[in-house]
Protein backbone atom coordinates (compact mmCIF):
# COMPACT_ATOMS: atom_id res chain seq x y z
CA UNK A 1 0.00 0.00 0.00
CA UNK A 2 1.43 3.36 -0.97
CA UNK A 3 1.28 6.54 1.06
CA UNK A 4 -0.55 9.50 -0.51
CA UNK A 5 2.32 11.80 0.47
CA UNK A 6 4.94 9.52 -1.11
CA UNK A 7 3.47 7.89 -4.27
CA UNK A 8 5.06 4.75 -5.66
CA UNK A 9 7.01 5.68 -8.77
CA UNK A 10 6.90 2.12 -10.03
CA UNK A 11 3.09 2.08 -10.14
CA UNK A 12 1.82 1.87 -13.78
CA UNK A 13 -1.03 4.28 -13.29
CA UNK A 14 1.39 7.03 -12.14
CA UNK A 15 4.24 6.45 -14.59
CA UNK A 16 2.67 8.45 -17.40
CA UNK A 17 2.35 11.74 -15.59
CA UNK A 18 4.78 13.73 -13.43
CA UNK A 19 5.01 12.67 -9.80
CA UNK A 20 3.55 15.28 -7.45
CA UNK A 21 5.87 16.64 -4.83
CA UNK A 22 5.11 15.63 -1.27
CA UNK A 23 3.77 18.18 1.13
CA UNK A 24 6.38 20.40 2.78
CA UNK A 25 5.13 19.60 6.28
CA UNK A 26 5.33 15.84 5.73
CA UNK A 27 8.80 16.07 4.17
CA UNK A 28 10.05 18.36 6.93
CA UNK A 29 8.78 15.97 9.57
CA UNK A 30 10.56 13.07 7.88
CA UNK A 31 13.77 15.11 7.66
CA UNK A 32 13.57 15.86 11.36
CA UNK A 33 13.20 12.19 12.20
CA UNK A 34 16.09 11.26 9.91
CA UNK A 35 18.35 13.83 11.55
CA UNK A 36 17.25 12.62 14.98
CA UNK A 37 18.17 9.08 13.96
CA UNK A 38 21.56 10.30 12.67
CA UNK A 39 22.38 11.92 16.03
CA UNK A 40 21.91 8.60 17.82
CA UNK A 41 23.95 6.63 15.27
CA UNK A 42 27.37 7.39 16.89
CA UNK A 43 26.05 6.00 20.19
CA UNK A 44 24.90 2.74 18.60
CA UNK A 45 28.17 2.56 16.68
CA UNK A 46 30.07 2.38 19.98
CA UNK A 47 28.46 -0.97 20.84
CA UNK A 48 29.24 -2.24 17.33
CA UNK A 49 32.92 -1.23 17.42
CA UNK A 50 33.68 -2.35 20.99
CA UNK A 51 34.48 -5.81 19.59
CA UNK A 52 37.53 -4.27 17.85
CA UNK A 53 39.13 -3.30 21.16
CA UNK A 54 42.02 -5.41 22.40
CA UNK A 55 40.33 -7.37 25.17
CA UNK A 56 36.93 -8.61 26.24
CA UNK A 57 34.70 -5.53 26.35
CA UNK A 58 31.34 -7.03 25.34
CA UNK A 59 30.15 -6.77 28.94
CA UNK A 60 30.08 -2.95 28.75
CA UNK A 61 27.04 -1.06 27.44
CA UNK A 62 28.86 1.69 25.55
CA UNK A 63 25.73 3.62 24.49
CA UNK A 64 24.65 3.87 28.11
CA UNK A 65 28.07 5.23 29.10
CA UNK A 66 27.91 7.70 26.18
CA UNK A 67 24.54 9.07 27.31
CA UNK A 68 25.91 9.47 30.83
CA UNK A 69 28.96 11.33 29.42
CA UNK A 70 26.74 13.75 27.47
CA UNK A 71 24.66 14.27 30.61
CA UNK A 72 27.71 15.11 32.77
CA UNK A 73 29.18 17.46 30.14
CA UNK A 74 25.86 19.29 29.74
CA UNK A 75 25.34 19.83 33.45
CA UNK A 76 28.96 20.94 34.03
CA UNK A 77 28.85 23.54 31.26
CA UNK A 78 28.84 27.20 32.17
CA UNK A 79 28.31 30.23 29.95
CA UNK A 80 32.03 30.95 29.52
CA UNK A 81 33.60 27.62 30.40
CA UNK A 82 32.86 23.96 29.91
CA UNK A 83 33.52 20.62 31.51
CA UNK A 84 36.97 19.28 32.34
CA UNK A 85 38.04 16.15 30.44
CA UNK A 86 39.53 14.29 33.42
CA UNK A 87 36.61 15.28 35.65
CA UNK A 88 34.11 13.74 33.22
CA UNK A 89 36.17 10.54 33.07
CA UNK A 90 36.21 10.38 36.88
CA UNK A 91 32.43 10.79 37.04
CA UNK A 92 31.93 8.02 34.50
CA UNK A 93 34.02 5.50 36.45
CA UNK A 94 31.24 4.49 38.93
CA UNK A 95 28.80 3.70 36.09
CA UNK A 96 31.42 1.81 34.09
CA UNK A 97 32.57 -0.05 37.20
CA UNK A 98 28.99 -1.07 38.04
CA UNK A 99 28.72 -2.83 34.67
CA UNK A 100 31.80 -4.99 35.35
CA UNK A 101 32.72 -4.82 39.07
CA UNK A 102 35.21 -7.69 38.81
CA UNK A 103 37.32 -5.91 36.19
CA UNK A 104 40.29 -3.70 37.20
CA UNK A 105 39.94 0.06 37.61
CA UNK A 106 42.46 0.67 34.81
CA UNK A 107 40.12 -1.08 32.38
CA UNK A 108 37.15 0.98 33.60
CA UNK A 109 39.13 4.17 32.99
CA UNK A 110 40.12 3.00 29.52
CA UNK A 111 36.47 2.34 28.61
CA UNK A 112 35.41 5.76 29.91
CA UNK A 113 38.14 7.56 27.96
CA UNK A 114 37.41 5.54 24.81
CA UNK A 115 33.71 6.47 24.93
CA UNK A 116 34.45 10.15 25.57
CA UNK A 117 37.04 10.36 22.79
CA UNK A 118 34.61 8.73 20.35
CA UNK A 119 31.92 11.24 21.27
CA UNK A 120 34.45 13.98 20.45
CA UNK A 121 35.37 11.95 17.33
CA UNK A 122 39.09 12.40 17.89
CA UNK A 123 40.13 10.40 14.83
CA UNK A 124 38.43 12.68 12.28
CA UNK A 125 39.82 15.87 10.77
CA UNK A 126 37.07 18.26 11.87
CA UNK A 127 36.04 16.27 14.98
CA UNK A 128 32.51 15.89 13.62
CA UNK A 129 30.05 13.33 12.29
CA UNK A 130 28.30 13.23 8.92
CA UNK A 131 25.08 11.50 7.89
CA UNK A 132 23.38 11.39 4.50
CA UNK A 133 19.59 11.58 4.20
CA UNK A 134 17.16 12.24 1.39
CA UNK A 135 14.45 14.82 0.91
CA UNK A 136 12.32 16.19 -1.90
CA UNK A 137 13.04 19.55 -3.47
CA UNK A 138 10.45 22.11 -4.63
CA UNK A 139 10.27 20.41 -8.05
CA UNK A 140 9.62 16.99 -6.52
CA UNK A 141 13.12 15.61 -7.25
CA UNK A 142 14.67 13.37 -4.62
CA UNK A 143 17.86 15.04 -3.30
CA UNK A 144 20.50 13.57 -0.99
CA UNK A 145 21.79 15.96 1.64
CA UNK A 146 24.70 15.86 4.07
CA UNK A 147 23.98 16.46 7.72
CA UNK A 148 27.12 17.47 9.65
CA UNK A 149 26.88 17.54 13.43
CA UNK A 150 28.91 17.18 16.60
CA UNK A 151 27.98 15.75 19.98
CA UNK A 152 30.80 16.97 22.26
CA UNK A 153 33.28 19.57 21.08
CA UNK A 154 36.54 20.88 22.53
CA UNK A 155 36.72 24.65 23.00
CA UNK A 156 39.75 26.67 24.11
CA UNK A 157 39.65 28.30 27.53
CA UNK A 158 41.72 30.72 29.52
CA UNK A 159 45.39 29.95 30.10
CA UNK A 160 45.66 27.37 27.33
CA UNK A 161 43.09 25.01 28.84
CA UNK A 162 40.62 23.02 26.75
CA UNK A 163 37.01 22.53 27.85
CA UNK A 164 34.29 20.15 26.69
CA UNK A 165 30.90 21.50 25.62
CA UNK A 166 27.80 19.58 24.56
CA UNK A 167 26.26 20.74 21.29
CA UNK A 168 22.57 21.29 20.54
CA UNK A 169 22.46 17.90 18.86
CA UNK A 170 23.80 16.24 22.02
CA UNK A 171 21.20 17.99 24.19
CA UNK A 172 18.51 16.90 21.76
CA UNK A 173 19.74 13.32 22.06
CA UNK A 174 19.26 13.63 25.82
CA UNK A 175 15.70 14.94 25.68
CA UNK A 176 14.62 12.90 22.66
CA UNK A 177 13.90 15.71 20.18
CA UNK A 178 15.67 17.57 17.39
CA UNK A 179 15.51 21.14 16.08
CA UNK A 180 12.90 22.01 18.68
CA UNK A 181 12.21 25.67 19.32
CA UNK A 182 14.01 26.41 22.56
CA UNK A 183 11.49 28.88 23.96
CA UNK A 184 8.41 26.76 23.32
CA UNK A 185 10.15 23.62 24.58
CA UNK A 186 11.20 25.39 27.77
CA UNK A 187 7.68 26.65 28.46
CA UNK A 188 6.18 23.24 27.73
CA UNK A 189 8.67 21.50 29.99
CA UNK A 190 8.01 23.83 32.92
CA UNK A 191 4.24 23.67 32.55
CA UNK A 192 4.50 19.89 32.49
CA UNK A 193 6.72 20.04 35.57
CA UNK A 194 4.25 22.21 37.45
CA UNK A 195 1.33 19.91 36.62
CA UNK A 196 3.23 16.79 37.66
CA UNK A 197 4.25 18.33 40.98
CA UNK A 198 0.70 19.44 41.74
CA UNK A 199 -0.48 15.86 41.15
CA UNK A 200 2.25 14.38 43.32
CA UNK A 201 3.98 12.44 40.54
CA UNK A 202 7.49 13.31 41.68
CA UNK A 203 9.27 10.59 39.69
CA UNK A 204 7.90 11.96 36.41
CA UNK A 205 8.40 15.51 37.67
CA UNK A 206 12.12 14.87 38.18
CA UNK A 207 12.48 13.77 34.55
CA UNK A 208 10.59 16.88 33.38
CA UNK A 209 12.77 19.10 35.57
CA UNK A 210 15.94 17.61 34.09
CA UNK A 211 14.60 18.22 30.57
CA UNK A 212 13.78 21.83 31.49
CA UNK A 213 17.36 22.28 32.69
CA UNK A 214 18.72 20.86 29.43
CA UNK A 215 16.64 23.38 27.48
CA UNK A 216 17.99 26.20 29.65
CA UNK A 217 21.54 25.12 28.82
CA UNK A 218 20.64 25.00 25.13
CA UNK A 219 19.17 28.51 25.21
CA UNK A 220 22.35 29.88 26.80
CA UNK A 221 24.43 28.02 24.21
CA UNK A 222 22.52 29.76 21.39
CA UNK A 223 23.31 33.17 22.86
CA UNK A 224 26.96 32.24 23.40
CA UNK A 225 27.41 31.22 19.76
CA UNK A 226 25.81 34.47 18.63
CA UNK A 227 28.24 36.51 20.73
CA UNK A 228 31.21 34.46 19.52
CA UNK A 229 30.19 35.05 15.89
CA UNK A 230 29.95 38.77 16.67
CA UNK A 231 33.49 38.79 18.05
CA UNK A 232 34.78 37.15 14.88
CA UNK A 233 32.81 39.23 12.36
CA UNK A 234 30.13 41.69 13.38
CA UNK A 235 28.71 41.71 9.84
CA UNK A 236 27.92 37.98 9.95
CA UNK A 237 25.21 38.51 12.59
CA UNK A 238 21.99 40.41 12.00
CA UNK A 239 22.09 42.96 14.80
CA UNK A 240 19.44 45.10 13.12
CA UNK A 241 16.44 42.77 13.52
CA UNK A 242 17.25 39.13 14.44
CA UNK A 243 19.49 39.52 17.48
CA UNK A 244 17.59 42.44 19.12
CA UNK A 245 14.34 40.48 18.76
CA UNK A 246 16.01 37.40 20.18
CA UNK A 247 17.38 39.36 23.16
CA UNK A 248 13.98 40.95 23.86
CA UNK A 249 12.25 37.59 23.67
CA UNK A 250 14.92 36.00 25.85
CA UNK A 251 14.57 38.68 28.54
CA UNK A 252 10.78 38.18 28.57
CA UNK A 253 11.39 34.44 28.69
CA UNK A 254 13.75 34.78 31.68
CA UNK A 255 11.25 36.99 33.55
CA UNK A 256 8.45 34.47 32.99
CA UNK A 257 10.69 31.60 34.01
CA UNK A 258 11.57 33.35 37.27
CA UNK A 259 7.89 33.52 38.22
CA UNK A 260 7.20 29.93 37.18
CA UNK A 261 10.31 28.50 38.82
CA UNK A 262 9.72 30.28 42.13
CA UNK A 263 6.14 29.00 42.17
CA UNK A 264 7.36 25.51 41.29
CA UNK A 265 9.98 25.73 44.03
CA UNK A 266 7.30 26.62 46.57
CA UNK A 267 5.16 23.65 45.53
CA UNK A 268 8.14 21.27 45.66
CA UNK A 269 9.06 22.38 49.18
CA UNK A 270 5.46 21.97 50.26
CA UNK A 271 5.36 18.47 48.77
CA UNK A 272 8.67 17.65 50.47
CA UNK A 273 7.51 18.83 53.88
CA UNK A 274 4.11 17.10 53.68
CA UNK A 275 5.32 13.80 52.22
CA UNK A 276 5.50 10.85 54.59
CA UNK A 277 7.10 8.41 52.17
CA UNK A 278 10.94 8.62 52.41
CA UNK A 279 11.22 8.06 48.66
CA UNK A 280 8.95 11.05 47.98
CA UNK A 281 10.98 13.21 50.36
CA UNK A 282 14.20 12.22 48.58
CA UNK A 283 12.82 12.96 45.12
CA UNK A 284 11.39 16.27 46.30
CA UNK A 285 14.79 17.25 47.72
CA UNK A 286 16.45 16.38 44.39
CA UNK A 287 13.83 18.48 42.58
CA UNK A 288 14.62 21.44 44.81
CA UNK A 289 18.29 21.23 43.78
CA UNK A 290 17.43 20.95 40.08
CA UNK A 291 15.07 23.95 40.11
CA UNK A 292 17.61 25.99 42.08
CA UNK A 293 20.17 25.19 39.39
CA UNK A 294 17.68 26.34 36.72
CA UNK A 295 17.21 29.65 38.58
CA UNK A 296 20.98 30.10 38.80
CA UNK A 297 21.40 29.46 35.07
CA UNK A 298 18.59 31.91 34.24
CA UNK A 299 20.27 34.56 36.40
CA UNK A 300 23.52 34.07 34.52
CA UNK A 301 21.69 34.13 31.19
CA UNK A 302 20.00 37.42 32.10
CA UNK A 303 23.34 39.07 32.93
CA UNK A 304 24.77 37.93 29.57
CA UNK A 305 21.73 39.24 27.72
CA UNK A 306 22.17 42.66 29.31
CA UNK A 307 25.85 42.68 28.28
CA UNK A 308 25.11 41.72 24.64
CA UNK A 309 24.31 45.27 23.47
CA UNK A 310 27.51 46.90 24.84
CA UNK A 311 29.52 43.98 23.47
CA UNK A 312 28.10 44.53 19.98
CA UNK A 313 28.93 48.25 20.04
CA UNK A 314 32.45 47.58 21.32
CA UNK A 315 33.08 44.95 18.63
CA UNK A 316 31.64 47.21 15.97
CA UNK A 317 34.08 50.00 16.91
CA UNK A 318 37.00 47.59 17.14
CA UNK A 319 36.37 45.87 13.82
CA UNK A 320 35.47 49.09 11.97
CA UNK A 321 38.81 50.70 12.78
CA UNK A 322 40.91 47.55 12.43
CA UNK A 323 43.54 47.80 9.65
CA UNK A 324 42.64 45.79 6.54
CA UNK A 325 44.67 42.75 5.54
CA UNK A 326 47.72 43.62 3.48
CA UNK A 327 47.46 40.70 1.05
CA UNK A 328 44.73 38.31 0.04
CA UNK A 329 45.13 34.61 0.66
CA UNK A 330 46.48 32.27 -1.99
CA UNK A 331 44.41 29.38 -3.32
CA UNK A 332 47.03 26.68 -3.92
CA UNK A 333 44.64 24.32 -5.65
CA UNK A 334 42.86 26.80 -7.90
CA UNK A 335 45.78 29.08 -8.70
CA UNK A 336 48.70 26.66 -8.83
CA UNK A 337 47.82 22.96 -8.80
CA UNK A 338 44.81 22.87 -11.18
CA UNK A 339 46.46 24.91 -14.02
CA UNK A 340 49.72 22.92 -13.82
CA UNK A 341 48.34 19.37 -13.80
CA UNK A 342 47.55 19.27 -17.56
CA UNK A 343 50.98 20.74 -18.51
CA UNK A 344 54.13 18.71 -19.28
CA UNK A 345 56.78 18.44 -16.60
CA UNK A 346 59.27 20.72 -18.36
CA UNK A 347 56.70 23.53 -18.43
CA UNK A 348 55.24 23.02 -14.95
CA UNK A 349 58.63 22.96 -13.18
CA UNK A 350 59.33 26.56 -14.19
CA UNK A 351 56.16 27.72 -12.44
CA UNK A 352 56.72 25.58 -9.34
CA UNK A 353 60.36 26.66 -9.03
CA UNK A 354 59.34 30.31 -9.21
CA UNK A 355 56.50 29.83 -6.72
CA UNK A 356 58.53 28.03 -4.06
CA UNK A 357 61.48 30.38 -4.51
CA UNK A 358 59.22 33.34 -3.68
CA UNK A 359 57.06 31.42 -1.20
CA UNK A 360 59.85 30.75 1.26
CA UNK A 361 59.57 34.30 2.54
CA UNK A 362 61.96 37.15 2.98
CA UNK A 363 65.10 36.95 5.05
CA UNK A 364 65.16 39.64 7.72
CA UNK A 365 68.36 41.72 7.45
CA UNK A 366 70.47 42.02 10.58
CA UNK A 367 70.27 45.78 10.82
CA UNK A 368 69.62 48.04 13.81
CA UNK A 369 66.45 50.13 13.82
CA UNK A 370 66.75 53.77 14.84
CA UNK A 371 63.96 53.45 17.40
CA UNK A 372 65.64 50.53 19.15
CA UNK A 373 68.98 52.30 19.06
CA UNK A 374 67.54 55.47 20.65
CA UNK A 375 65.81 53.46 23.40
CA UNK A 376 69.02 51.58 24.08
CA UNK A 377 71.09 54.75 24.32
CA UNK A 378 68.61 56.71 26.48
CA UNK A 379 67.88 53.91 28.94
CA UNK A 380 69.90 54.53 32.14
CA UNK A 381 72.15 51.68 33.18
CA UNK A 382 71.04 49.48 36.03
CA UNK A 383 73.04 49.63 39.23
CA UNK A 384 74.69 46.31 39.93
CA UNK A 385 76.45 44.92 42.91
CA UNK A 386 80.23 44.77 42.65
CA UNK A 387 80.39 41.10 43.46
CA UNK A 388 77.01 40.20 41.99
CA UNK A 389 73.94 38.95 43.78
CA UNK A 390 74.29 37.25 47.11
CA UNK A 391 74.45 33.50 46.74
CA UNK A 392 72.29 31.48 49.11
CA UNK A 393 73.98 29.18 51.54
CA UNK A 394 73.62 25.60 50.32
CA UNK A 395 71.99 23.14 52.67
CA UNK A 396 74.53 20.33 52.68
CA UNK A 397 73.59 16.91 53.98
CA UNK A 398 76.26 14.37 54.76
CA UNK A 399 75.88 11.26 52.62
CA UNK A 400 75.71 8.18 54.84
CA UNK A 401 78.43 5.62 54.34
CA UNK A 402 76.52 2.52 53.26
CA UNK A 403 79.55 0.66 51.90
CA UNK A 404 79.75 -3.02 52.85
CA UNK A 405 83.55 -3.06 53.06
CA UNK A 406 85.69 -0.76 55.17
CA UNK A 407 88.97 0.89 54.31
CA UNK A 408 90.86 -1.59 56.50
CA UNK A 409 89.33 -4.54 54.64
CA UNK A 410 90.27 -2.96 51.30
CA UNK A 411 93.86 -2.51 52.51
CA UNK A 412 94.11 -6.17 53.63
CA UNK A 413 92.64 -7.37 50.31
CA UNK A 414 95.10 -5.28 48.30
CA UNK A 415 97.93 -6.72 50.42
CA UNK A 416 96.84 -10.24 49.51
CA UNK A 417 96.65 -9.28 45.83
CA UNK A 418 100.04 -7.53 45.82
CA UNK A 419 101.90 -10.07 43.67
CA UNK A 420 104.46 -7.74 42.13
CA UNK A 421 107.40 -9.75 43.42
CA UNK A 422 105.62 -13.13 43.50
CA UNK A 423 104.42 -15.55 40.89
CA UNK A 424 100.74 -15.45 39.89
CA UNK A 425 98.43 -17.39 42.18
CA UNK A 426 95.14 -19.23 41.93
CA UNK A 427 91.97 -17.57 43.18
CA UNK A 428 91.23 -20.61 45.34
CA UNK A 429 94.49 -20.12 47.26
CA UNK A 430 93.81 -16.41 47.77
CA UNK A 431 90.31 -17.18 49.11
CA UNK A 432 91.70 -19.77 51.54
CA UNK A 433 94.30 -17.29 52.80
CA UNK A 434 91.61 -14.61 53.24
CA UNK A 435 89.51 -16.99 55.37
CA UNK A 436 92.46 -17.67 57.66
CA UNK A 437 92.41 -14.02 58.76
CA UNK A 438 89.06 -14.61 60.49
CA UNK A 439 87.23 -11.83 58.54
CA UNK A 440 84.14 -13.36 56.96
CA UNK A 441 83.70 -10.47 54.45
CA UNK A 442 87.30 -10.45 53.22
CA UNK A 443 86.89 -13.47 50.84
CA UNK A 444 83.98 -11.71 49.13
CA UNK A 445 86.08 -8.59 48.58
CA UNK A 446 88.99 -10.64 47.20
CA UNK A 447 86.66 -12.49 44.82
CA UNK A 448 85.12 -9.19 43.67
CA UNK A 449 88.52 -7.62 42.93
CA UNK A 450 89.69 -10.75 41.11
CA UNK A 451 86.61 -10.86 38.87
CA UNK A 452 87.02 -7.15 38.13
CA UNK A 453 90.65 -7.82 37.14
CA UNK A 454 89.52 -10.35 34.49
CA UNK A 455 89.05 -7.38 32.13
CA UNK A 456 91.59 -4.82 33.35
CA UNK A 457 91.38 -1.20 32.06
CA UNK A 458 94.86 -1.18 30.54
CA UNK A 459 94.38 1.98 28.49
CA UNK A 460 93.05 3.98 31.44
CA UNK A 461 95.89 2.85 33.71
CA UNK A 462 98.42 3.66 30.99
CA UNK A 463 97.05 7.20 30.49
CA UNK A 464 96.91 7.84 34.23
CA UNK A 465 100.54 6.79 34.69
CA UNK A 466 99.88 3.68 36.80
CA UNK A 467 103.00 1.64 37.43
CA UNK A 468 101.35 -1.77 37.86
CA UNK A 469 98.01 -3.36 37.06
CA UNK A 470 96.18 -6.35 38.57
CA UNK A 471 95.03 -8.93 36.01
CA UNK A 472 93.18 -12.27 36.07
CA UNK A 473 93.19 -15.01 33.41
CA UNK A 474 90.81 -17.93 32.97
CA UNK A 475 92.68 -21.09 31.88
CA UNK A 476 89.63 -23.38 32.09
CA UNK A 477 90.18 -24.70 35.62
CA UNK A 478 87.05 -24.99 37.82
CA UNK A 479 86.97 -23.24 41.17
CA UNK A 480 86.61 -25.69 44.10
CA UNK A 481 85.29 -23.52 46.92
CA UNK A 482 82.41 -23.93 49.44
CA UNK A 483 81.05 -20.39 48.82
CA UNK A 484 81.98 -19.47 45.24
CA UNK A 485 81.72 -21.18 41.90
CA UNK A 486 82.98 -20.59 38.38
CA UNK A 487 86.51 -20.44 37.06
CA UNK A 488 89.62 -20.73 39.24
CA UNK A 489 91.28 -17.59 37.88
CA UNK A 490 95.03 -17.04 37.73
CA UNK A 491 95.63 -13.69 39.43
CA UNK A 492 98.84 -11.69 39.00
CA UNK A 493 100.35 -8.24 38.74
CA UNK A 494 101.66 -6.77 35.47
CA UNK A 495 104.20 -3.95 35.28
CA UNK A 496 103.44 -1.18 32.80
CA UNK A 497 105.99 0.59 30.59
CA UNK A 498 106.87 3.64 32.68
CA UNK A 499 109.39 4.94 30.11
CA UNK A 500 106.86 4.71 27.30
CA UNK A 501 104.30 6.58 29.38
CA UNK A 502 106.75 9.36 30.16
CA UNK A 503 107.64 9.69 26.45
CA UNK A 504 103.95 9.89 25.48
CA UNK A 505 103.25 12.57 28.09
CA UNK A 506 106.23 14.55 26.86
CA UNK A 507 105.05 14.41 23.26
CA UNK A 508 101.53 15.45 24.33
CA UNK A 509 102.89 18.46 26.20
Amino acid sequence: MTSPAYPDTASPQLSAGPRPAPGPAADEGLSRRLRALACTAPLHDLDVRKANLAGEYTVYAMAEVALAAIDHVTLNMDFDTGADHDQIVARLLPRVGAQAPDRPVAEHERVARWVLENLINVGSVDRGFRAVYGTFGPDGVYVRRDYDFKLIEEVPGYGGTVYLRATDEAVNVLVGALDTDVTSAQIAAEVKLEVLISRGRLADAQLAAEQARYRTVQYAETLRRTLEATRRNVRAVDWLHTVPDMIAEALDHVADRYRHENAILTNIRKARDEAEDPEHKRRAAELVDIVKDCIRRHTQLQSRLLEAGPLFRAEQDRQAFAPPAAHAGLDLYGQLLAPLLPLPVEQSTRATDAFFAHGTGLRTPTSVRVGDLVDLLLTPPLEREHLGAEMPEPDLIATPDDSRFSEEQLARAMTLLDLEHDAPRRLSGLLAEARRTGDTDLPYLVALLAVHAASPPVGTAYRQGERRLLFAVDDGAQLDDPEFGGADLIVGTALLDAAGMAADRKEAS
